[in-house]
């Protein structure tokens, strides 16, 4: 690894952390009333999971990132670091949609459409960095929990 390769992991893992931590930061009010009041499915871990899983898949997401970012450029690196970008966005939104608004139908859609993203953006890494790709396989597992947590969410209340 080259002595600047250091930054550039740096930048994607505190990218990726902040966006999360942000996006709990807004939401923490709206986790408040949804822990206290929404049903929930069977198998929803405790609260306190949360943010732990959380914390490592955003630095696994960094991470993925710094990989493809540190190959040589080409239409396929900046495709997919565009559509992690997106997926990125998408993804700070789901809690606010989630928890703040209480949408939960509509942010169950939105997490759908983050999960196609995620996929999609695996597709386009594992042509340039099989390590990359593989690195985001336990957010798309945990993003198919949530799928199951949302819809029960929804169906519930």
């Amino acid at each position: 690894m080259k002595n600047s390769d250091w930054k550039t992991y740096a930048f994607w893992i505190i990218l990726c952390e902040a966006v999360g931590a942000l996006a709990g930061w807004i939401s923490a009010g709206g986790i408040e009333v949804y822990s206290a009041l929404a049903n929930k499915p069977p198998l929803t871990p405790p609260q306190w999971v949360f943010p732990v899983v959380w914390s490592i898949l955003y630095a696994l997401m960094g991470v993925s990132a710094a990989r493809i970012s540190l190959t040589p450029p080409s239409k396929e690196r900046n495709r997919g670091l565009n559509l992690f970008t997106a997926q990125l966005i998408v993804n700070f939104f789901w809690p606010l949609l989630f928890f703040n608004a209480q949408a939960f139908g509509f942010a169950l859609i939105w997490l759908i459409l983050l999960w196609v993203l995620v996929l999609v953006v695996i597709l386009i890494f594992w042509k340039i960095d099989k390590t990359a790709a593989w690195l985001l396989i336990p957010y798309l597992a945990w993003l198919t929990f949530a799928v199951y947590l949302n819809a029960g969410v929804y169906i519930l209340n």
